[in-house]
């Protein structure tokens, strides 16, 4: 039976990573993520999944974990995160859609998604994705796009906007951008067997005129402590989440790491620059150290 799976953003060829993060007008926003992310990752881990890792502003932040698996749909950022991290065994990069991981039951301890959510039309779609790529007790670390800020809600009191930052449904502002509800986004993580533990509010100050009268060591301090109101209530643009999976899913197939993303047939036999899958025949390329996983 063909499946049909939602529309994607694909950055291949995108200059992003220069145009958003090198100009230094987003160094706050970078900062107060790194916060985040520090507060919330475990100190020690075997296997990360890095999904939606862009050219690889957050990879070499995941310190206390072994190994590092890098998931971008364009190959384009992933050549550009293999030019800042270097090749080593330490990282895999991997060209695939988030909603077919190509990735064995249970294999990773930890996951990542960082501004990543806002892109997807299906994210309970994608989140299910990841929870089947984790183990038991995995965590999962994800942030998104936070429709019940306090921006939004004065220009809704104001009537500056139709849209209600109160209700369930995702709101698309573009195209493929949303912002999303927090109540939602913790029934999706539940529903696809994880449990919540924390939640911390993140870029409280994204206000031009903050960033230009306030130094930007002392705007990051004051965000680092808004942080902590994080389980209490949800206002900010960004919400990080850490969330473990529940359950018991198939333990992880010794030893492997891909499966095939069309038949979910696993383990894939490695031939000479590619992954073979013995059950569909269809052949997985690799080159240039990115493995190729797309199925569109």
């Amino acid at each position: 039976m063909k499946v049909d799976y939602p529309p994607i953003i694909d950055y291949e060829g995108s200059d992003y990573q220069d145009r958003f993060w090198g100009g230094g007008d987003r160094a706050y926003e970078d900062q107060v993520e790194a916060i985040a992310l520090e507060r919330l990752l475990p100190e020690h881990g075997r296997l990360m999944l890095e999904v939606g890792a862009g050219a690889g502003r957050n990879t070499s932040r995941y310190r206390g974990y072994e190994r590092v698996v890098l998931v971008d749909y364009s190959r384009s950022q992933l050549e550009q995160a293999q030019a800042r991290l270097g090749r080593s065994e330490r990282y895999v990069f991997v060209a695939a859609d988030v909603y077919r991981l190509p990735f064995i039951p249970g294999v990773f301890d930890g996951a990542t998604m960082i501004r990543t959510l806002h892109h997807l039309a299906d994210p309970l779609r994608a989140i299910s994705q990841v929870r089947e790529a984790l183990g038991p007790g995995g965590i999962f670390i994800l942030e998104y796009a936070n429709k019940q800020n306090l921006k939004a809600i004065l220009r809704y009191a104001l009537k500056r906007q139709a849209w209600s930052p109160f209700t369930p449904e995702p709101v698309e502002f573009a195209a493929l951008n949303f912002d999303f509800h927090p109540r939602s986004v913790r029934g999706w993580l539940e529903a696809c067997g994880f449990t919540v533990e924390r939640q911390l509010t993140v870029s409280h100050f994204r206000l031009g005129i903050a960033k230009r009268l306030i130094p930007l060591g002392l705007l990051v301090r004051m965000d680092a402590l808004a942080q902590l109101t994080g389980d209490w209530w949800q206002l900010s643009p960004s919400v990080f989440t850490r969330a473990r999976a529940k359950g018991s899913p198939p333990d992880a197939y010794p030893g492997g790491l891909f499966k095939c993303p069309v038949c979910d047939h696993y383990p894939l036999a490695e031939g000479d620059d590619e992954q073979v899958c013995s059950n569909c025949g269809r052949r997985w390329s690799s080159e240039g150290g990115i493995f190729d996983f797309r199925v569109r």
